[in-house]
């Protein structure tokens, strides 16, 4: 039970803190999960993380929802989910309440402004640490090159992009076998 307190704790940390989004909730997923609970390596984070990206749903809850399965099954995937919905629910209520009455004060809007220039740093820091750990060869760079470009030049639906990109990745996984395989007899 203690553990999936833990849980629920860890996520509701994350979920108080992610402002922007599941892109912004990576650094402080990486913080909390990795480097303060060592409950998973960075690896794992990044394979639930782009699953989660795949999948229809709010990035952050099928994170979680993953996380907390790995840790605990069903009752930690609850645990994580409830943990990083929580604060959104309380927080998006009182705002909710009250932001008619302050959205036209000058202080709220340079706040909000200052929100969103943090959460670009934010997601600028967990893209630095996801090439740390994502890239690891010339195929890797060239596939992140080859998708960025066509993300930022075209039209083309990201979940298309992803795909190309899995299969890029499981092709060049069967060409590294295979050779492999060749090499040892």
């Amino acid at each position: 039970m203690k553990m999936l307190w833990d849980i629920f704790l860890s996520f509701a940390k994350v979920g108080t803190f992610t402002f922007g989004g599941g892109y912004a909730m990576l650094p402080i997923l990486q913080k909390e999960v990795i480097g303060r609970r060592a409950w998973l390596g960075n690896e794992d984070i990044i394979d639930y993380y782009a699953v989660a990206q795949c999948l229809p749903g709010v990035i952050a809850v099928n994170t979680a929802a993953f996380i907390g399965h790995k840790l605990r099954g069903k009752p930690g995937s609850i645990a994580a989910v409830f943990g990083v919905t929580l604060p959104s629910f309380v927080i998006i209520t009182v705002i909710a309440a009250f932001i008619q009455n302050f959205l036209e004060y000058e202080i709220v809007q340079r706040a909000l402004f200052g929100i969103n220039v943090i959460v670009c740093a934010l997601i600028a820091q967990a893209v630095i640490n996801l090439w740390k750990s994502a890239i690891k060869n010339m195929f890797g760079i060239a596939i992140y090159l080859t998708v960025l470009a066509l993300a930022i030049f075209t039209n083309i639906h990201i979940v298309a992009l992803i795909a190309a990109a899995l299969g890029a990745g499981i092709a060049a996984d069967a060409l590294q076998r295979r050779r492999a395989k060749g090499a040892d007899k």
